[in-house]
């Protein structure tokens, strides 16, 4: 190790009695600057110099992390580009592979959780060898882990389904996957190695299981999105729409408007525009709380005087600023129709003792009420509801001089 790479090295050493805040930016700049030296060295074919070197770097870097505030994720990001460039130079100069496999693990295992292992980037520089020994300490570590420790549960975990990605193996890889369909990743994960090694039949049975078994669940819009992509790409035209249709019925907002209007569109069927509506209307019934995808699935097909009046029927199943969206909206085609709204809005907003603002955020709205009433040729409506709205609150010194220091004189 030159003495300049172990200089460099020194300074990602961190006092773990040092302020939490003390030094990130120094620390990030040794680190980056690091890397630069030893990206230059792999390239210039001195890969073997910077292996040990890198290693260090990352059990440094680690540790150090764990006394540091990083709330910015910036020296953590560093840390990564480290350990990643640490992969660079094993696959360029294979250390021992035993030893890389051992390291790889307790990192893993032991550690607190960072860098990111990802033992594709390691797979060339392990070998045969390197990879069996990684598969031998996840099964003894299997053995002993505790199970009631979701961290050390994962590591392992995380290090087969890792491990079965790289053999290649694709129902090794899959029967893997299985045995944690915790989320709709899972799901998607096993469906992308099935579509990519053209097993499709087998991908789009997987991708209607996810669905089912995680149907509102983060990330199953992905999965979704897959399962119509596979269908329609192999003539399954008419199943793909009824995945749009099915979903919309299920949860109908724009968003699944959109996309059934759009996979319509794609295969030429009837536009589902009135099915849609006629559904929401339906579903507003049932339940008021949709008013809002009702209003938006009309707006978004032109209808704004439907979904005005869709509006108007029940306001207070809009937040205020959602409500105030939609007058300002329609201040600008029918500013007749938002005159008294506005009026209620302004009540609303200085009657909210939640708000502390609410008295200087009640002069926008009664701007916008002013212009709606000059639009609509009825300025007499807003002098007449100003001298009001004084009046009934001349005991708020507060709102009077707020209203007055903004020219809204009675």
């Amino acid at each position: 190790m030159s003495s300049d790479l172990t200089e460099l090295v020194d300074r990602l050493r961190r006092d773990r009695r040092a302020h939490p805040y003390r030094g990130r930016r120094e620390y990030s700049l040794a680190a980056r600057e690091l890397g630069d030296r030893c990206t230059g060295l792999i390239e210039a074919g001195s890969a073997a110099t910077v292996v040990p070197v890198l290693r260090k770097a990352v059990d440094r870097m680690t540790t150090a992390l764990m006394y540091m505030d990083d709330s910015s994720g910036v020296v953590g990001d560093d840390l990564q580009q480290i350990m990643d460039l640490y992969a660079r130079a094993c696959v360029a100069s294979p250390p021992p592979p035993k030893s890389l496999a051992g390291w790889l693990v307790k990192l893993e295992c032991d550690g607190p959780g960072w860098p990111r292992i990802r033992l594709r980037d390691f797979a060339s520089a392990l070998g045969a060898k390197g990879l069996a020994e990684v598969d031998r300490l996840v099964a003894e570590r299997a053995e002993v882990a505790d199970p009631d420790s979701w961290t050390g549960q994962f590591a392992i975990r995380d290090l087969r389904q890792q491990l079965a990605e790289v053999s290649g193996d694709v129902d090794r890889y899959v029967r893997v996957l299985a045995e944690h369909l915790e989320s709709a990743v899972q799901y998607q994960r096993i469906v992308d190695v099935l579509r990519s090694s053209g097993r499709v039949a087998e991908a789009i049975d997987w991708a209607q299981r996810g669905l089912k078994d995680k149907a509102g669940w983060p990330h199953t819009e992905e999965l979704r999105d897959t399962l119509v992509d596979l269908l329609l790409d192999h003539g399954g035209e008419a199943e793909a729409l009824a995945v749009r249709r099915a979903e919309f019925e299920r949860h109908p907002t724009l968003t699944a408007f959109r996309q059934w209007t759009r996979t319509s569109a794609h295969v030429g069927a009837t536009d589902p525009t009135s099915s849609a509506i006629k559904h929401l209307r339906q579903r507003v019934a049932e339940r008021p709380a949709y008013l809002s995808e009702l209003v938006d699935v009309l707006a978004a097909t032109g209808a704004h005087d439907e979904a005005w009046t869709a509006a108007n029927t029940d306001p207070n199943q809009f937040g205020r600023q959602r409500w105030i969206a939609l007058l300002e909206q329609r201040r600008t085609t029918d500013p007749r129709d938002v005159i008294m709204p506005y009026q209620h809005v302004i009540e609303a907003q200085v009657n909210d003792s939640g708000d502390k603002q609410r008295y200087r955020g009640a002069l926008p709205l009664l701007d916008a009420l002013e212009q709606a009433c000059e639009a609509a040729e009825q300025r007499d409506a807003f002098t007449t509801f100003l001298a009001d709205f004084r009046d009934r609150h001349r005991r708020r010194p507060t709102l009077i001089k707020t209203l007055d220091s903004a020219g809204f004189y009675q």
